[in-house]
């Protein structure tokens, strides 16, 4: 059915608006990928040369090495933890309805909500009667505490269109729960929980309160490196390091829009 005037003129305008929130959204990313292959000691336009000096120095630093080494053994961690947690606790609010089930879905939900530096103050104070403050521990602990409600989110989507009648089925087949959610659930929800666990590793990919609070000074990531670098020395290193972290961030995502499709996919094959 062919479009009125007004529409074509609100689609169009529409689109302009569109493309300038996205120009306003990755302006600041871009402003910082021409700085990256500066070849001068500051972060300053108009770039007089162009030289990839700062990204070697970024990979052959030993400081920015075990940042880098830090920053993904601490995400995947913590990614594996908040996975197991938040998928337990999707699989339970979907399948339990108990007085409070709102309020255990808010609580589980709040390390979205809350101010990150609150959180971070509060986890220190907790964590310090525990011992566990300038511990890898700690930090995995409060990152994958950040994560979970990523995957109570991925996989509860997921669940939404999850047929339970399959689990009783294959409970009277005489499959264990184990395996009944092994061979029936998993591999439906399993899009749902892989892009939680994405989430929740770039939920600790990118955070840098609650390593201040919490880490110690061999303890460093990518981002208390950079945010060192900005109070004590600003160098085209932290731009380098920012591409790298921008690259990682893009990958991530273009994996989540993957598993998205795939699932869209597999909802429709099975319709």
């Amino acid at each position: 059915m062919p479009r009125t005037p007004i529409e074509r003129v609100a689609g169009v305008t529409l689109a302009v608006v569109a493309a300038l929130v996205a120009l306003f959204l990755i302006a600041p990313l871009l402003a910082i990928l021409p700085l990256s292959v500066s070849d001068g000691q500051f972060l300053v336009y108009p770039i007089r040369g162009f030289s990839l000096r700062w990204f070697e120095t970024f990979f052959a630093s030993e400081r920015w090495a075990l940042a880098i080494r830090n920053s993904f053994a601490i995400g995947a961690t913590a990614a594996s933890i908040a996975t197991v947690l938040g998928t337990l606790a999707a699989i339970g609010l979907a399948r339990a309805n108990f007085r409070g089930k709102k309020f255990v879905t808010a609580v589980l939900l709040s390390p979205l909500i809350v101010p990150i530096v609150i959180y971070a103050v509060g986890l220190y104070f907790f964590f310090a009667r525990m011992g566990l403050t300038q511990t890898y521990t700690g930090i995995v602990l409060a990152h994958a505490a950040l994560g979970s409600p990523f995957v109570v989110v991925t996989v509860g989507a997921a669940l939404a269109n999850f047929d339970h009648t399959l689990m009783r089925a294959a409970s009277g087949l005489g499959a264990s729960p184990l395996v009944a959610f092994r061979r029936v659930m998993l591999p439906i929800v399993l899009p749902g929980v892989l892009t939680g666990a994405l989430f929740a590793f770039a939920a600790s990919f990118d955070e840098v309160v609650t390593v201040i609070f919490l880490a110690a000074p061999q303890q460093r990531t990518i981002p208390r490196e950079m945010f060192s670098g900005i109070r004590e020395n600003i160098s085209p290193v932290i731009a380098a390091a920012s591409v790298v972290m921008i690259v990682t961030a893009v990958l991530l995502v273009a994996t989540v829009e993957w598993l998205r499709r795939r699932s869209l996919r597999a909802r429709q094959q099975a319709g």
